[in-house]
């Protein structure tokens, strides 16, 4: 794991400290410099949007700090084993999913992460435009380099979509649910999507990048209006703003707990998690797989992760692509 950079460092002081305050004599230690290079990095978190105190003869105090992933602000005391290990940060940039993907190919370690305020050219499951408003949601790419087998590599989406719902439930009242194979719902809205990408050869896996976006903070009037299927925000479901910067830390922290979970004990607990949080099992589907449209129960998951759907003839159907919808009984 690289070395943790000095503001970094100095923002971890602060959220250990009991009263607030840290002495500049502390900080000049742990950085191994100067008092005047200690005003100098407190100055540049000031330039950052930090508010930090000085408090004569004992040192300084952090009162607030900007609800910005920086990625000092994001590592400060995250404490995974993998995720995280290593941010880029983006005011703006086409997508972090490309970005992370570029990183891979030139050999960048498992555990990248990679975030933007705005992406130019977000995207979604089947090439679909994902809008990405400046500074009010997360959009977010993990590179992972799992000993697995290409097969096994979408097991990885359901991975994703429990950590999201996890880090909902963390950081709201707001009780999330899944839906195949990568959306996250609030009330049977969109809240979140999921993207995975992979560079695999025939019989290994190079990269995995898991692709998040959540809606956090959006309003209203930033949803387009030609939806395919209903969405919101965890700030519109909730009735009040989202920390963007709590949401993502807590997001990866469960990230990294169940890729920890998915190595030492593969994908059948992650599967079971899902279940537990998708609504329409057991409920009246329809599944448009593309050359064909499946109606019937949402029977649950096949072990790789497919959709088994169980038709009026009582014939189980796998599916492994498609958009799945519940259907109404009026329907």
């Amino acid at each position: 794991m690289s070395k943790p950079a000095p503001r970094e460092i100095i923002l971890n002081l602060f959220s250990l400290s009991a009263d607030g305050l840290v002495s500049g004599g502390r900080i000049g230690s742990e950085l191994g410099i100067s008092r005047t290079a200690v005003w100098k990095h407190v100055r540049s978190l000031r330039e950052a949007g930090y508010q930090i105190e000085a408090v004569p003869a004992r040192g300084y105090r952090l009162t607030s700090a900007p609800d910005s992933l920086l990625p000092e602000a994001v590592q400060s005391g995250l404490n995974c084993h993998v995720v995280g290990s290593r941010l880029r940060c983006f005011d703006e940039t086409d997508s972090t999913n490309l970005q992370a993907c570029r990183l891979g190919d030139e050999g960048e370690g498992e555990g990248l992460v990679v975030i933007a305020e705005q992406q130019t050219a977000g995207k979604g499951r089947m090439g679909r435009r994902w809008e990405s408003p400046a500074g009010v949601n997360l959009y977010a790419s993990i590179l992972l380099r799992p000993p697995i087998l290409p097969f096994e590599a979408p097991r990885l989406t359901f991975l994703s979509a429990v950590a999201v719902c996890r880090a909902i439930a963390l950081t709201t009242d707001l009780k999330p649910t899944v839906k195949w194979p990568n959306d996250v719902l609030i009330d049977g809205a969109k809240v979140a999507g999921l993207l995975n990408e992979m560079s695999a050869e025939t019989d290994r896996v190079n990269y995995i990048v898991l692709g998040i976006g959540v809606n956090l903070n959006m309003t209203a009037e930033q949803f387009p209006a030609d939806l395919r299927y209903p969405a919101t925000s965890l700030a519109l479901a909730a009735g009040r703003p989202v920390a963007r910067l709590a949401f993502t830390r807590a997001l990866l922290r469960e990230i990294d707990r169940l890729y920890q979970i998915f190595l030492d004990s593969g994908s059948a607990p992650i599967l079971a998690e899902w279940t537990g949080l998708c609504a329409m099992t057991g409920q009246p589907v329809q599944v448009d797989a593309g050359n064909n449209i499946i109606s019937g129960t949402m029977a649950g998951l096949a072990e790789d992760g497919a959709l088994l759907v169980r038709t009026a003839a009582g014939k189980i159907e796998t599916v492994y692509a498609g958009d799945v919808r519940p259907v109404r009984s009026e329907e």
